[in-house]
């Protein structure tokens, strides 16, 4: 299922959340669930795994503009 945004986008409604994923088990889930055929993948700066996410994408070789990865601020952050 997938969600239309402002400017015609469409982004699937289900993403893999990654909160309490970290290193080497984060990238290996991340690329195998790319695999598997997620294209949304859900992360934050306070999650402290966004390096790890982000191997996980390159590990996976899906290209990056067909991937979609939301974030999100922590309040102190803003």
């Amino acid at each position: 299922m997938l969600n239309a945004m402002v400017n015609g986008t469409a982004i699937p409604v289900v993403g893999l959340g990654t909160w309490t994923l970290m290193g080497e088990a984060c990238s290996e889930l991340v690329a195998d669930a790319l695999l598997l055929g997620y294209r949304h993948i859900d992360t934050a700066a306070y999650y402290k795994n966004e390096r790890a996410v982000g191997e996980g994408l390159r590990f996976s070789g899906i290209p990056r503009d067909e991937i979609f990865v939301t974030t999100k601020v922590h309040y102190p952050d803003i």
